[in-house]
């Protein structure tokens, strides 16, 4: 008999196997389709001994001490703060825009006080912002709007970005100093040892058994449990009752090549002239070093694993049908972008299982102590999470 089975091995379920196991002493038993643990955060030695993000690159980043010292109980870190470009117009450009994104693009040599009043003078006045459209034209004007976003959008969602959400382009500023930080969040850091390795070892612990090639349905009938996490799509949990909620999947090409180096920056994106949207250097990621290097190019597609919520209206009014009969659902919760329908980094994860953890403990007695040292405040690590703007992973 176990206390709990957890469908999928990514963040949301291995944290809270994780809590349940060692502060809670309950018998823990996580299944997952994939042949391997830490959902889409895995990360391996390629054939070449390159260490690679399988499903494209994860850089963790948060403003939450909380979560940042959980995951510390599980991994050293190596400080990295995450630095992109943009391939336009033949130039590779800072991105986010900044100050040198544009006196590079134009040929200018404006001050932070001058690129303010230049950006004003392109952004257009729109009254009330609905649209990705509508938070870009309205800070940078159409020119911008053309060369950085509306293409890159278009292929990494499959449409315009006047279908889209707000919440879409909300997420990348727009800033006048030379700040070519990707994100600005307190503490930024890759895993020294890779994500891999930190999620071997949240999992070690005699109270969880783990299944891997296995979908839950093929136990959940004979395999006895008392409560049940689910962090897999919630439309499917429920057999697309009400028809499939939309996500977007992508294609990985990696490639390993005979260099040290190969892109000017750890990312660089690509909004126009390819069908890939991004290239990464995981070498440059991890610090390792190595004679040759590994890339990945990303395509965005409608088909394949889920990676993406759409956020679109009618899309989250489907959802909350889902949710209704998730929250009339006894004994199964759920958790995680896929299962809660919502466009979470890595650490708003962390926080929603955390936060979850506290709420399925709360009046329950703990019958073990610790082998980790516990999580205080956890009941508001979402709330200031999610109170955030975060940037994209």
């Amino acid at each position: 008999m176990f206390d709990y089975l957890i469908v999928g091995a990514g963040f949301a379920g291995s944290v809270l196997a994780e809590r349940l196991a060692t502060r809670s002493n309950k018998k823990v038993l996580i299944v997952d389709k994939r042949n391997h643990i830490g959902g889409n955060a895995y990360d391996h030695y390629n054939e070449e001994g390159v260490l690679v993000h399988k499903y494209g690159p994860h850089i963790f980043h948060t403003n939450s001490r909380e979560v940042f010292d959980y995951l510390t109980n599980f991994t050293e870190w190596r400080p990295y703060e995450h630095r992109v470009l943009a391939s336009v117009d033949g130039q590779f450009l800072p991105i986010p825009i900044n100050l040198d994104t544009i006196n590079k693009l134009y040929g200018l040599s404006l001050n932070s006080f001058e690129v303010e009043q230049f950006l004003e003078s392109l952004a257009e006045s729109i009254p009330v912002i609905k649209t990705s459209e509508d938070v870009v034209v309205s800070k940078v004007g159409r020119e911008l709007y053309e060369k950085f976003f509306r293409n890159y959008t278009r292929k990494q969602w499959g449409m315009d970005p006047s279908e889209l959400d707000k919440s879409v382009t909300s997420r990348v500023p727009t800033r006048t100093n030379r700040d070519d930080r990707y994100f600005t969040d307190t503490y930024q850091a890759m895993p020294l040892h890779g994500y891999t390795r930190m999620f071997e070892r949240m999992l070690d612990h005699p109270n969880i058994s783990i299944m891997l090639n296995t979908d839950y349905h093929d136990v959940v009938s004979f395999i006895p449990f008392k409560e049940m996490i689910f962090t897999g799509p919630v439309d499917e949990y429920f057999d697309f009752k009400f028809g499939k909620l939309p996500y977007r999947s992508l294609e990985f090409k990696h490639e390993t090549m005979n260099c040290e180096n190969f892109l000017p920056a750890p990312v660089v994106n690509y909004p126009n002239e390819q069908p890939y949207t991004r290239i990464t250097e995981f070498k440059a990621l991890t610090g390792q070093k190595h004679p040759k290097t590994s890339i990945v190019y990303e395509y965005p597609q409608a088909e394949g694993d889920p990676y993406y919520p759409v956020p679109r209206p009618e899309n989250a009014e489907l959802y909350n049908k889902y949710k209704k009969l998730a929250d009339q659902t006894p004994n199964v919760h759920f958790v995680g972008r896929l299962a809660t329908y919502k466009y979470y980094n890595m650490d708003q994860v962390v926080a929603q299982a955390l936060t979850l953890y506290k709420k399925l403990t709360t009046d329950k007695p703990t019958e073990k102590a610790a082998t980790t040292p516990p999580i205080t405040g956890s009941a508001s690590i979402m709330e200031k999470i999610l109170s955030r703007d975060p940037a994209k992973e």
